[in-house]
């Protein structure tokens, strides 16, 4: 008896192990679809990273600091949700006059440069800094439309943190 119970319990055992192996395999997939995504959308933009450089000082394209801004503004709520992106993806799509793919490649993108400056608080700045000296204010409407259209959807306004970012922009942007 005590030979049975100790063999059904290896056999759980082997069981149990054999699916978070499993499961580590599916995340580890998951990552590199996620990184191939990034990828493709850099290199559909034309982005490439310099070497010595950070990521957000390589944009080139009004429109990615955008969709950075945006991304990370939106994260600085608590916990968007899946309506508040795709209130984003709407609003790019509607101000920056894209068809929805690149709205998406944008977003993706944007991701990825608000994880490269360690998170939205850091990267808001970065990202309105680097548009600034870019483009100057010719993109700053659409971008505060954008920003609006998000704040509008949230229920109550815009969270303190992004109440700060918006004060930062208007730094950034000398509107004070």
């Amino acid at each position: 008896m005590p030979i049975l119970i100790a063999l059904i319990g290896m056999g759980i055992t082997a069981y149990f192990w054999m699916n978070r192996v499993k499961r580590g395999t599916e995340i580890a997939g998951e990552l590199m679809d996620a990184a191939g995504d990034v990828k493709n959308a850099a290199r559909r933009f034309g982005f490439r990273r310099r070497a010595n450089q950070h990521p957000v000082e390589g944009i080139d394209d009004p429109k990615l600091a955008i969709g950075g801004l945006a991304v990370a503004f939106l994260e600085m709520d608590d916990l968007p949700t899946t309506d508040a992106r795709a209130q984003m993806d709407i609003s790019m799509r509607k101000h920056l006059n894209l068809d929805a793919d690149t709205a998406q490649e944008i977003a993706i993108l944007g991701r990825w440069f608000v994880e490269e400056c360690h998170g939205p608080v850091q990267a808001f700045p970065r990202l309105a800094k680097k548009l600034h000296k870019m483009d100057g204010a010719s993109y700053f409407d659409d971008l505060m439309a954008i920003l609006n259209d998000m704040t509008h959807t949230s229920a109550g306004g815009p969270s303190t943190r992004q109440s700060e970012a918006l004060s930062d922009l208007a730094r950034v942007f000398r509107l004070k």
